[in-house]
């Protein structure tokens, strides 16, 4: 065998959402955030066109992209609509991240390559960033609200039209228990086709 397989069955068992509430003030190291970077482009994409791009927001970057993402939800959201909490989460989660990465699609110019693909590898990418975070120890959290997915967000992050913010990773260390997860058995979602 060419990897220790319970070692890597292990990392993916125990790959959680972790919020920015529950990350301490323990800063992540930059050459760490490299390394989760640099294992996220090695996902797989069709093509070999490597769409993600990402982002990368610290130190006082974080509240420039909390007060970005509260008040383009308040320009978009109808005021019936807004809720205090999520305006309150908007401001505040980047500055409880040690760093926040805006995880981006390039969309390939010809179109080749079916835009669908495009946004799998970037989510595979995402997986890569996951697993690396949770080798380390480090809290994740791929947060997708609603208005990443705007012009006014392609504009904030210098995209091109096409081009789409398909998440938000917040990373840091975390101040709680490391969470137990589960899963359904594999029957539940599993079906073999023998001929």
């Amino acid at each position: 065998m060419k990897f220790n397989l319970s070692e890597v069955n292990e990392l993916i068992k125990e790959r959680r959402t972790i919020y920015p509430e529950q990350y301490n003030n323990r800063q992540v190291h930059k050459e760490q955030i490299e390394i989760i970077l640099n294992n996220a482009r090695w996902a797989p994409t069709h093509g070999n066109t490597q769409p993600w791009r990402f982002k990368i927001f610290s130190d006082n970057a974080r509240k420039y992209l909390g007060e970005f993402l509260a008040k383009t939800y308040i320009n978009k959201t109808p005021k019936e609509q807004q809720k205090e909490t999520t305006i309150s989460k908007l401001i505040n989660r980047p500055k409880m991240a040690s760093v926040v990465i805006a995880v981006c699609m390039k969309r390939q110019v010809e179109e080749k390559i079916p835009e669908i693909e495009e946004i799998e590898a970037v989510a595979c990418a995402i997986q890569n960033m996951y697993l690396t975070c949770t080798a380390y120890g480090l809290g994740g959290f791929w947060s997708t609200p609603k208005i990443i997915y705007t012009e006014e967000m392609n504009n904030f992050l210098n995209l091109k039209k096409k081009d789409k913010c398909l998440g938000l990773f917040y990373i840091g260390y975390p101040k709680i228990e490391w969470p137990k997860g589960h899963r359904k058995p594999i029957e539940y979602s599993t079906e073999w086709i023998i001929q």
